[in-house]
């Protein structure tokens, strides 16, 4: 049972991670996307080969596939300088199709639906961190850490442009601020973090393949960030881990076959975001009228 929660502990990190780095996205740029998952899988696969082929050592995991997600989220801020609203969903959800597309065919890189399996457990400092508890330690350090430098962002001149962008382009530029570069900034920055809880997602699973990267996980974590609050601090927090502990709580019901905790889920989903958008169109933790 203690390995269990250990392990829900650290899905809970590594999921309000990803949820923290679409929120720079969603809530303080006003960026919708549904294509984070891509930027998940870059990472996750990244650290994976490195595991594999040069060293385990987490934090050069963590690191690469930050780099590489961020270089690679150049493909969606293309589209965002460009367009916005809609427009700008229907290019990500043409994003995630095609990652999806090359997750599965260049099985070379990623094995397919075979995935990439025997990740060797992570080392820090010379130190292998074989038990669950010291991952799960390592994932809440990395997380702290991401919330203290957002947190630190959004409270200066960089954060403030941001959400002047998000509230209203033509005024921000018409301000004089380089929207361009700021949106671009925005958007390698949550694709880096969201590379970073990949690595950390690759090394607690010691497997990656495709089925962890597909629409519906990018649709996960777009309805954590929604639920929780988008542009609050602790709000993807909050909807990562009601999300996450939800499911773990329905295989405990007495009498609900577990072929029918899926389909019960996605009910309890469909509720809650419908009241939630009722109640509180802002998310549980969400303020009335927008983030800062």
């Amino acid at each position: 049972m203690i390995s269990y929660l250990v392990d829900l502990g650290q899905l809970v990190a590594i999921f309000g991670l990803l949820a923290a780095s679409l929120n720079l996205l969603v809530g303080y740029a006003g960026l919708f996307s549904v294509a984070h998952a891509v930027f998940f899988g870059l990472g996750a696969y990244t650290a994976a080969h490195l595991a594999l082929a040069v060293s385990p050592d987490l934090l050069l995991g963590v690191l690469a596939a930050a780099l590489l997600s961020g270089a690679a989220s150049l493909v969606f801020a293309l589209p965002a300088l460009r367009v916005r609203g809609e427009y700008l969903v229907i290019a990500s959800l043409g994003l995630q199709m095609l990652g999806s597309t090359v997750f599965t065919e260049a099985q070379g890189l990623t094995g397919g639906y075979g995935g990439l399996a025997g990740i060797p457990a992570p080392s820090l400092f010379g130190w292998t961190l074989e038990s669950r508890e010291a991952l799960l330690a390592a994932a809440l350090a990395i997380l702290i850490l991401a919330q203290f430098v957002i947190n630190r962002l959004m409270r200066g001149s960089f954060g403030r442009s941001l959400m002047a962008i998000r509230d209203s382009e033509s005024a921000a530029e018409s301000l004089g601020k380089n929207v361009a570069l700021i949106k671009t900034l925005a958007v390698a920055l949550g694709s880096g973090l969201a590379g970073a809880a990949g690595a950390l997602f690759a090394f607690q699973e010691s497997f990656v393949n495709v089925e962890s990267f597909t629409l519906d996980q990018s649709v996960l974590i777009l309805a954590m960030v929604i639920i929780g609050g988008a542009g609050t601090l602790a709000g993807p927090l909050a909807g990562a881990a009601l999300l996450l502990l939800l499911p773990a709580a329905l295989s405990f019901i007495p009498h609900l076959p577990p072929t029918e905790i899926g389909a019960v889920q996605q009910l309890i989903y469909g509720l809650a975001m419908t009241l939630l958008m009722i109640f509180r169109p802002a998310g549980l933790l969400g303020r009335s009228e927008g983030g800062g």
